[in-house]
């Protein structure tokens, strides 16, 4: 069973295995439910007793787990470049009435896209084998081109060299075009759309850079899959963040507006 823009071909019994790792029940069900009596999702709410619950779970497993090693500048032990992470957390019913919450991470998480307690990315680009993986290699072949003839003569390769360059950037707009067509969302209906469309009906040109990588559309994206009602989101960052002072270790914040607002837009229509 696949989804469009999947290209992983997990099978059903992958696909519960995830759902297992990913999911995560409150121990106390009874509880859970009265706290979550007449919630209705809404991303811009104010962080939910829930949430938190799920929060200070998930940020007990990042201090505990020695599963995966990301350098968040936290301690002494990292190595390598300081990476703060976004977080989510999405409190969820599941189709049996079960209560609990999905994990969720920006971006790549110690160089990785798939780690325990955590949903898949809506799109693996780093599988091996993939399109991207092609055509990042392609890329570097035709710099290595254009750096040997230039430290060979450049002025005697010049129009070659030009050339290069042309194919260069025609070869990466077309990649990074087909990599959007592979980001494909899907709402509450189960119709989807992939990130150029989304971006378009919402005015942009083109997708910002690192769309469809985030937290809570990750989240929402697991949640629909498997047939579980998203029933309230929140996001905190963990670690240093050295090219920003507006990221605060363990501070919760809403979903950002540039990336994110138009995905979950789209996601949340009927």
């Amino acid at each position: 069973m696949t989804v469009p823009g999947d290209d992983s071909h997990q099978t059903i019994t992958d696909q519960v295995q995830l759902t297992n790792s990913a999911f995560c029940p409150f121990e106390d069900q009874e509880a859970a439910g009265a706290m979550a009596a007449g919630i209705v999702f809404n991303p811009d709410d104010e962080i939910h007793p829930l949430c938190e619950i799920a929060i200070a779970s998930l940020q007990e497993h990042l201090t505990v787990q020695n599963e995966w090693k990301h350098n968040f500048g936290l301690d002494n032990d990292g190595s390598g470049t300081v990476i703060g992470k976004m977080f989510g957390v999405l409190v969820v019913r599941t189709e049996d009435g079960t209560l609990g919450y999905l994990s969720a991470f920006s971006g790549k998480l110690a160089n990785g896209n798939h780690h325990n307690k955590f949903v898949a990315p809506v799109f693996d680009s780093l599988k091996d084998g993939g399109f991207l993986n092609t055509g990042m290699l392609r890329l570097s072949a035709i710099n290595a081109e254009i750096t040997t003839l230039e430290q060979e003569d450049a002025l005697k390769h010049e129009a070659e060299i030009s050339q290069l360059k042309e194919l260069r950037k025609a070869h990466s707009t077309q990649l990074q075009r087909k990599l959007m067509e592979h980001y494909n969302f899907s709402n509450r209906a189960g119709r989807y759309k992939n990130l150029i469309d989304i971006f378009t009906a919402h005015g942009y040109k083109q997708p910002p850079a690192g769309a469809g990588e985030c937290a809570g559309p990750k989240l929402l994206q697991h949640a629909f899959r498997h047939g579980m009602e998203p029933l309230a989101l929140a996001e905190f960052w963990w670690g240093l963040s050295p090219k920003s002072a507006t990221w605060k270790h363990g501070a919760y914040y809403k979903p950002c507006k540039e990336k994110c607002a138009p995905i979950l837009d789209y996601m949340l229509s009927a």
